[in-house]
């Protein structure tokens, strides 16, 4: 794992950064400058871009990081014609979109009656679904390239950089509403721009207008089986993750999609690690898998799950303990009526939980879409959406938002119990030790003890204090447990290099 391990403390540093800024726009600025109807448009907006933009791919982006590397082994750069074939792909499925979205308006219009400003910047989905399209086209390619650093710090800082300076300029009555969203929906032309230029500099990656060359011949029928499965199974992986946005949008309308959007963002927050390990196992795995390495794969697996549960449960705890003050904290700037924020609490609860049973699963959604079971994935998808749609038109339509929360909760529980089941049937691959118990029990009793611990009057004081006290008892439990030997070494390493001894070495 030293590759994932190295590029895996970078991609977490530039993620880190990223969410700290996204928090101080979710947070602060969003929520004082726009009113919750505004916050809510900009991410029905942003789910639609990504929805559509899976769609486009036609199943092309999992396909380059399965097969790339072989394209990269046998032909080399200047020979490879994949990006080639790739882009046409991905244009012809955006072509189709276009025409099905100009060709349906009226019919998504009328769906749209509770949230009559998405029906009003209706076309801007397009620009920002392109943009979206070709970032992850490329996105795919740097992957197989080891280049997960610079996606990570393109897609998780330089875009929410980006959206402060968009948001800035709004507050401060430099632009228009409409000149805002115009530009949130370009917002990935700069990243689109730089990711390319570094692809050519690196001298690794060529657009060459070549065809059918040997490997193509030699593949084309795995990929195109490989293809239409996972297109599909891609899809609707995209579509369970965005379709309570679009249910919220016509059901509730897009003040509660505000309220959601900002519990959504916190939940988030828990996915640091995930989002940067998941990003750079990928290519890690499909090596593996090509040269038949299982023990490098259990590996991933094992130090998946120990390091994504021991972070997870630390930022999950931190907010938990914090979610009564950061309610007090918005409804505070918030330009809205009192108390509007009262929900997020009960929320965000549910969804937290629901992001810990997915770090405590690791990798598994990569090892599998890895390996020539790859279509097991599909399978799981389509069990996953067919689950979580109607569940959540239920449950959203009858309890609001906090129906919404525990679809959530159930969906993720069934889906990642279906592939754990998988893994360890088809390849005995059972990673949870005694340690991971332990470690478990004894955080949740450390958080309700403090979530139900006597408040301070000052939410700013509360905080911090709740905040010390947790980070030393999880301090405490982990040196005792030690349940990611490889993470807390790492994290020791790091204090030594710059000479810094406070802490005791586990």
């Amino acid at each position: 794992m030293g590759i994932i391990q190295t590029q895996g403390t970078k991609s977490s540093f530039y993620i880190l950064i990223g969410f700290v800024i996204g928090a101080i726009n979710m947070l602060i600025l969003f929520p004082y400058f726009f009113s919750t109807e505004e916050i809510g448009l900009t991410r029905a907006i942003l789910d639609a871009s990504i929805t559509f933009a899976s769609f486009c791919t036609i199943g092309s982006i999992p396909a380059i990081y399965k097969f790339n590397p072989f394209y990269t082994h046998y032909l080399g750069p200047k020979k490879n014609d994949y990006p080639l074939i790739t882009l046409v792909v991905i244009l012809i499925g955006f072509a189709i979109f276009l025409f099905l979205g100009i060709y349906n308006k009226d019919f998504v219009l009328r769906k749209l009656g509770k949230s009559p400003s998405l029906a009003k910047y209706y076309y801007f989905i397009f620009p920002s679904t392109f943009l979206l399209l070709i970032y992850s086209w490329l996105e795919a390619f740097a992957g197989t390239l080891k280049k997960t650093v610079t996606t990570n710090f393109l897609k998780e800082t330089l875009i929410r950089v980006l959206t402060t300076f968009l948001i800035l300029l709004y507050g401060f009555k430099l632009i228009d509403f409409t000149s805002f969203i115009v530009l949130f929906c370009l917002l990935y032309l700069p990243p689109v721009f730089i990711l390319l230029v570094t692809l050519i500099k690196s001298k690794q990656w060529n657009l060459n207008f070549i065809i059918n060359s040997n490997v193509t011949r030699r593949l084309k029928g795995r990929i195109f089986n490989y293809t239409l499965f996972v297109f599909a199974g891609q899809f609707f992986a995209v579509l369970a993750r965005t379709n309570d946005t679009f249910l919220i949008v016509g059901l509730r309308g897009l003040s509660d999609t505000g309220i959601f959007t900002i519990a959504m963002y916190l939940s988030a927050i828990i996915e640091i690690p995930q989002r940067s390990l998941q990003s750079i196992s990928v290519p890690v795995l499909a090596d593996s898998w090509r040269i038949k390495d299982m023990e490098n794969i259990k590996s991933i697996y094992k130090k998946s799950i120990s390091n994504l549960m021991t972070i997870g449960f630390l930022l999950f705890g931190l907010l938990l303990i914090n979610i009564h003050n950061i309610v007090t904290f918005l409804n505070l700037i918030s330009r809205n009526q009192h108390n509007i924020f009262g929900p997020l609490a009960g929320i965000f609860f549910i969804l937290g939980i629901a992001k810990i049973v997915d770090l405590s699963t690791g990798v598994n959604g990569a090892i599998i879409n890895t390996s020539n079971y790859w279509r097991f994935d599909f399978f799981t998808n389509v069990a996953f959406v067919t689950l979580s749609i109607p569940l959540n038109f239920f449950l959203i339509k009858y309890f609001g938002l906090y129906g919404l929360a525990f679809s959530n909760l159930a969906a993720i529980i069934i889906y990642n119990s279906m592939r754990y089941v998988f893994l360890y049937k088809k390849f005995k691959l059972q990673p949870y030790t005694i340690k991971h118990l332990y470690f478990f029990v004894l955080i949740i009793a450390l958080i309700i003890v403090l979530y139900f611990l006597p408040s301070f009057h000052n939410f700013v004081t509360d905080g911090i204090a709740k905040s010390l006290i947790y980070v030393i008892v999880f301090y405490w439990v982990l040196a005792k447990i030690n349940p990611a030997p490889e993470l807390t070494n790492m994290f020791f390493d790091f204090l030594e290099k710059r000479n810094i001894k406070i802490l005791k070495r586990f």
